[in-house]
């Protein structure tokens, strides 16, 4: 089924039966990917006295209560709302799924003992090319990422230096493959965030972070529509499914 989408002055044609999950799926187990020193994710059927809502045990139905936390068991997708006062919802802002995106491969950098993603190296990458929404893919980019405990582990980075160029650039949508754009234990700087959604300045309001992510190795660095797709929470983040279509020639 091909769609076409119109992008400014361009139409960009997007087979709909073709689509690139670029998400990580959260599941009971311990082997979850995992993040800020919490425990893994549970789904359990609910329990009422001699009676559990399971149909292995007798109950006519499955009917689960799931617990979790958007930010360490998987993809999801943030607003500014994450760090200012205000808890802002990212069901309210995020409004628009679908955007045109670039898909960029890094090796982050050595840099006083971290591995960071640099200024440099986003504009190697983008070029002149102009995005509403870039995913970045860090190397080496193997499976363990769905599984990965990331707690302790200081895992790669943005510079701030660098988010300020994506925001310079127009990004309003930044997707990738780690628990955080910023550093694992910053003292609570949140450099990039604050960079990212102007929190000195004027609030971007529209613009979204989405973490742990997973790109494979299958899908080229490129343009595509990216197809941002949220659970409707009424929270600063949730759970999301990026998804990706191959623009047509």
């Amino acid at each position: 089924m091909i769609a076409t989408i119109q992008y400014n002055s361009r139409k960009l044609k997007i087979d709909l039966t073709k689509p690139l999950d670029i998400s990580i799926p959260l599941e009971a187990s311990k082997d979850n990917v995992n993040a800020w020193y919490i425990d893994e994710p549970k789904i359990e059927p609910v329990r009422a006295g001699d009676w559990t809502a399971a149909v292995s045990e007798g109950a006519s139905i499955n009917f689960n209560n799931i617990y979790f936390n958007p930010h360490a068991h998987g993809t999801h997708t943030e607003c500014a709302g994450h760090i200012t006062e205000r808890v802002y919802s990212i069901n309210k802002k995020l409004k628009r799924f679908f955007f045109l995106a670039e898909v960029i491969t890094v090796a982050p950098e050595r840099l006083n003992g971290d591995e960071v993603i640099s200024k440099k190296q986003i504009q190697f990458a983008l070029g002149n090319k102009k995005r509403e929404a870039v995913i970045i893919r860090t190397i080496p980019n193997t499976k363990e990422k769905l599984s990965r405990q990331y707690s302790n582990s200081n895992w790669p980075y943005l510079t701030e230096e660098a988010v300020k160029y994506l925001v310079k650039k127009g990004v309003k949508h930044l997707l990738i493959d780690q628990p955080s754009i910023d550093k694992e234990k910053d003292g609570g700087e949140l450099l990039g965030h604050n960079a990212f959604w102007n929190t000195s300045g004027k609030l971007r309001l529209n613009a979204t972070i989405t973490e742990f992510i997973y790109v494979p190795n299958t899908i080229d660095d490129g343009a595509y529509i990216l197809n941002l797709q949220i659970a409707p929470f009424e929270n600063d983040a949730s759970p999301s499914k990026p998804v990706l279509y191959k623009i047509e020639s």
